[in-house]
């Protein structure tokens, strides 16, 4: 019948109305009345966006009322195709797009958990188109986009999701100037997202950025602002990191300073106070490991063990502090050779990996810190077996799948630096290691001049290929030997031949020199040719003879 999805959409109407009025508690036969409804005004019917609409509203009352989540997820779906076709001006769009429309719609969906999958990054990209330039809402759906690919990163280690969730913070940055209640936020935000692009490539730039931006954070965040704790201990860790690439000692004297007064806001009692114990004290072993200040490292251990206490054996970082504490208990046997540090540093260790699952990045730290206190043990005590165990874990902590190249390539460094040290016979499994992680780290990168920043960020990496070839020749393995020499140079070479301009792009730049070039080319090639001819003339004639 004609009126058939009319008197549907009428019924529903009437049934929603005593669902808002709390006169009906059936909502679910009300929604099956729109969709019925809708799917008799299929896509070009006149009356398939007002039916659009009138399930949007059915299902945005039920999340209302019962806060269901695939609700607001579908009401965004639709909502998306709503205001794609619905004209600019007319009364429908107009309705769609206020307070309880749309905006409801993006506010719910801002309000769901982070969901790294593919599914919940489309949600997430289609709230950010809900979000026009100009929209009040498009700086938090930036923001939760970005939290959403950045979750994805940490999961997965792609290069072009951080990139992407750098750019989604930039704008939003963009879109919150000083003065805006939530620039302090954003700022924050975007420092944290280039410290974890840092640790993943070894940006300088990233880090310095992030350090201005944690700064900024920090000024928009006078002492009694209710978040200053939080910029003093981020900045702090923007610092640290600093140090450890750089070197300078005003670095970790600003960061244990910053750390220092984030500890007076978190008095005990307070929720955080057992992380920024943790984060002092990490610092003071930085600093006792760089510049050998001796007090340090028995203060960083009273913390660490403060912090320890603090932390319930559920808590999501319990796994960290056991480790910074294993790292220092470690510091002090090679100091006093007292075994009970370095038996207990082990202990730590083997807790932190009981407590994380197969795939967790931070077990890539778990394995490396085993390796550093079995050595250390081993070149104090000379048992083999130590040695043999610091090796398992090397090759544990180069080869986990969910951690940076970066880190895996310095371990995988360290690895090789160790055993030619002590004559260990993974000599060329730690060299071979080394090259295939370098290798795919150099195909994370999108440019030339990025992958020869990621080869060169690598101190020795271009000699290691000769290093490596004369290991296997010491060790009788000629054709290993030929292997990794040509894997060395195939790197390079590889990295040189995509230096190349393109004669366009010369020609376009400077004319003269492209052509100069060319008839270079011709001539090198001519030169070429008629040496071949001339060989193969020489050849026939010596083969006539």
């Amino acid at each position: 019948h004609p009126d058939h999805a009319t008197a549907l959409t009428n019924l529903a109407w009437a049934r929603l109305k005593g669902y808002i009025d709390n006169d009906l508690q059936d909502i679910d036969a009300t929604i099956s009345l729109f969709r019925e409804a809708l799917a008799l005004h299929p896509e070009r019917h006149p009356d398939h966006l007002l039916s659009l609409y009138n399930l949007t509203e059915a299902l945005n009352w039920r999340h209302n009322k019962k806060n269901t989540a695939v609700d607001i997820r579908e009401a965004a779906q639709l909502y998306h195709e709503l205001l794609t076709m619905c004209p600019g001006g007319t009364c429908l769009r107009s309705i769609a797009s206020g307070e309880n429309g749309v905006d409801y719609v993006i506010g719910g969906c801002n309000n769901l958990p982070i969901d790294a999958s593919d599914e919940g990054i489309h949600l997430r990209r289609v709230v950010l188109e809900l979000c026009p330039l100009g929209h009040q809402l498009r700086s938090r759906a930036l923001h939760w986009l970005a939290q959403a690919v950045e979750a994805r990163f940490q999961q997965c280690g792609s290069i072009d999701d951080i990139d992407e969730a750098i750019q989604f913070r930039r704008e939003a940055v963009f879109l919150c100037p000083e003065g805006h209640s939530d620039c302090d936020v954003y700022l924050n935000n975007l420092a944290l997202s280039l410290v974890f692009r840092f640790n993943h490539q070894g940006k300088p730039y990233d880090l310095d950025e992030a350090i201005s931006l944690h700064e900024k954070a920090l000024r928009l965040r006078p002492v009694g602002h209710k978040s200053r704790d939080f910029s003093l201990d981020n900045l702090g860790g923007a610092f640290i990191a600093r140090f450890n690439k750089r070197g300078g000692v005003d670095d970790i004297t600003r960061a244990i300073s910053l750390y220092r007064e984030a500890l007076t806001l978190r008095t005990p009692g307070h929720p955080r106070r057992d992380t920024t114990l943790g984060n002092l004290a990490f610092a003071l072993k930085t600093r006792y490991d760089k510049l050998d200040v001796s007090e340090d490292y028995n203060e960083a251990i009273d913390l660490y063990r403060e912090s320890l206490r603090l932390k319930r054996h559920d808590h999501p970082q319990r796994h960290v502090t056991l480790l910074n504490l294993s790292s220092v208990l470690c510091s002090r046997f090679t100091q006093t050779q007292e075994k009970e540090n370095v038996e207990e540093a082990i202990t730590l260790c083997q807790e932190s990996l009981a407590a994380l699952s197969s795939l967790h990045p931070d077990r890539y730290f778990s394995y490396m810190r085993l390796q550093m206190a079995y050595l250390s043990r081993y070149e104090i005590l000379h048992d083999p077996a130590d040695l043999s165990l610091a090796i398992e874990n090397f090759r544990l902590s180069s080869r986990h799948p969910t951690q940076g190249f970066p880190d895996r390539i310095i371990q995988a460094s360290n690895w090789v630096v160790k055993v030619e040290r002590h004559g260990h016979g993974s000599v060329l499994e730690a060299y071979s290691t080394f090259f295939e992680l370098l290798d795919a780290h150099l195909a994370t990168r999108s440019s030339t001049t990025s992958r020869r920043e990621a080869a060169t960020a690598f101190r020795g990496a271009q000699s290691l290929s000769v290093d490596a070839a004369s290991c296997a020749t010491r060790s009788g393995n000629l054709r290993q030997a030929v292997e990794l020499a040509e894997q060395g140079r195939g790197q390079q070479w590889s990295l040189a031949s995509r230096l190349r301009t393109s004669v366009e792009d010369l020609e376009s730049a400077n004319p003269t020199l492209a052509h100069n070039y060319l008839e270079l080319s011709k001539l090198v090639s001519d030169a070429a040719q008629s040496s071949a001819t001339i060989t193969d003339r020489a050849a026939a004639e010596r083969a006539a003879t």
